[in-house]
């Protein structure tokens, strides 16, 4: 354990997405904004041992680090508020610490001792958040999960063990909480709070500031009821008011006086918050000339949680434009060659991300056809590239049976294929693969290395030779077919330093046409804006002004 380093515990309660993400990234950020140098860390209740392998529309976006960690979409919030470097040890799950005791009692760790929730599961647990604590004067840990919930009960007896190994005077517990307003009473009530801050002190925590969600600033009477019933002082009540957009939930917590009471808490001399930069992004965002339709092509659409990352790219793309990014989900499934133009004709841009499987597959076929007949600013990432090659591989190649092996085994014309072999960057060895491998171990995951190509979109927009990017895919562009697609007008605008592996591809005579193998989407910050995304929204503003 790292001396003098402070810990914050966010657990949530009453009910789920109160949005203990968020304020554990406005922490954060808050914090940052005085000097201070922060990790956070996620520990997630469900079994799995990472999200990798959930359905989107139960879990929403897998988020994806440099050292290619499958993690939980908060550690999205994390890096966008902060500038906190995370990986592998920043989101650990119940199947990832249970599947850690069974190895070391597999191997005879415990010396034949019988394993047991306490001492064995809580003690890895607090091993789990140690690893994140040598370099950060400031270690948040978000508790997954509602109190209330068996699956979280291993976790919230760790972090109240860890007080006492820690310190009490280096230990905080902060509780989000749900403060309703009741229309027909016309009155905020205070007795969800208060029950669950009961469950929470049943377990033997005693929260030391409240974040009350609710939809208005509360008064300091409402603040003094919950204070007196809950244990805490009347100045360790914070309002955690709805907001217009995410990038205000630390200025509330600023107004509000929770760095103040933070730093006093953990008794941490720093100096006042430096928000100047990040007010004036809030305003911009808030208050732009300028507007952009964008119609996002997927599979996921009914629940935007699985393009969160998405979302917030294309939010930061507005921002460095000066636009509002009004986003159009369009599910894929529905898309034919009859509706695409009405469905899509009031975008300015078309976007096709990533995903898998074969459902909605044609669909998005069709939306990169309409943007590259129609000139439409086109961006499609991962799945999205491989449904530009594919598009282009059938219509201008006429190789009318093209696809990718991932949806049709037995094409003809695999222009997108599983490759069984290659040198991985990340580890530094020849990986292989096939059919039967396990969903999990088959992915290019995380960050890897691409050159680009002078005179192309991709270099206009990162103004640099090499970059790096972080990926999650198993199917590749397939070289085979590079000399055929570039004589029809493809560009291959980025590849690997050894040339193996297609990166980027775009679309000569075009006015912005690009594909990329990478989730770029994942490197977005509020305050600087990803190159493709920023260009992409550049270019979709020019199609709307025509």
């Amino acid at each position: 354990m790292a001396k003098n380093t402070k810990y914050i515990f966010v657990t949530g309660g009453v009910l789920s997405s109160l949005g203990k993400g968020l304020a554990s990234a406005a922490i954060g950020m808050l914090l940052e904004s005085r000097g201070l140098t922060v990790t956070i860390q996620k520990l997630d209740p469900y079994i799995n041992v990472d999200p990798g392998t959930m359905n989107p529309f139960q879990h929403g976006e897998v988020f994806v680090t440099d050292d290619g960690a499958e993690t939980d979409l908060d550690l999205g919030h994390y890096e966008r508020f902060t500038h906190a470097k995370l990986g592998k040890n920043n989101n650990f799950t119940t199947g990832k610490i249970y599947d850690q005791v069974i190895t070391k009692e597999r191997k005879g760790e415990y010396l034949g001792g019988t394993v047991q929730v306490i001492p064995h599961i809580t003690d890895e647990i607090k091993q789990s958040i140690r690893l994140v604590s040598d370099d950060a004067d400031v270690v948040i840990v978000e508790i997954g999960g509602t109190i209330g919930d068996i699956e979280s009960l291993p976790f919230l007896e760790a972090i109240r063990q860890f007080k006492a190994d820690a310190g009490a005077s280096n230990v905080i517990y902060i509780h989000l909480t749900l403060v309703p307003y009741i229309k027909t009473a016309c009155e905020v009530k205070t007795k969800p709070t208060q029950h669950s801050v009961k469950e929470l002190r049943s377990i033997g925590i005693q929260p030391d500031i409240l974040l009350c969600r609710t939809e208005s600033y509360l008064s300091q009477e409402i603040k003094s009821k919950i204070a007196l019933f809950c244990n805490v002082g009347a100045d360790d009540v914070f309002t955690a008011k709805d907001v217009d957009c995410i990038y205000e939930v630390p200025l509330v917590y600023n107004k509000e006086g929770l760095g103040d009471n933070i730093l006093k808490k953990l008794n941490i001399w720093a100096r006042a918050p430096r928000l100047d930069e990040w007010k004036e992004m809030v305003e911009k965002l808030k208050n732009p000339r300028f507007s952009v339709n964008i119609a996002i092509v997927g599979k996921y659409v009914d629940l935007t949680e699985s393009y969160k990352s998405l979302n917030e790219a294309l939010t930061h793309g507005g921002i460095s434009n000066d636009a509002r990014v009004n986003l159009q989900y369009v599910d894929s499934t529905t898309l034919t060659q009859e509706n695409v133009v009405q469905t899509l004709s009031k975008s300015d841009g078309v976007l096709v991300p990533g995903g898998f499987g074969s459902r909605g597959i044609e669909g998005k076929i069709i939306a990169a056809k309409y943007a590259r007949e129609n000139k439409v600013p086109y961006f499609g990432i991962c799945l999205g590239m491989h449904m530009a090659v594919i598009e282009i591989a059938r219509n201008l190649l006429n190789l009318e049976d093209a696809h990718g092996q991932e949806f049709d085994p037995y094409t003809p014309y695999p222009v997108i294929y599983l490759m069984k072999e290659w040198y991985d960057e990340q580890t530094h060895k020849i990986e292989k693969r096939d059919e039967d491998s396990d969903k999990g171990g088959t992915m290019r995951l995380g960050a890897y290395p691409c050159k680009l190509v002078p005179d192309t979109f991709a270099m206009a927009a990162y103004k640099q030779d090499e970059i790096s990017e972080r990926h999650r895919h198993r199917f590749e562009f397939n070289n085979e077919y590079i000399d055929q697609l570039v004589k029809a007008g493809l560009v291959i605008s980025g590849t690997s330093p050894d040339h193996e592996l297609v990166e980027i591809v775009e679309l000569k005579d075009h006015p912005w046409y690009l594909g990329c193998q990478f989730h770029p989407e994942f490197k977005s910050k509020p305050g600087n804006p990803h190159p493709l995304f920023r260009e992409f929204i550049k270019a979709s503003l020019k199609n709307a002004k025509k």
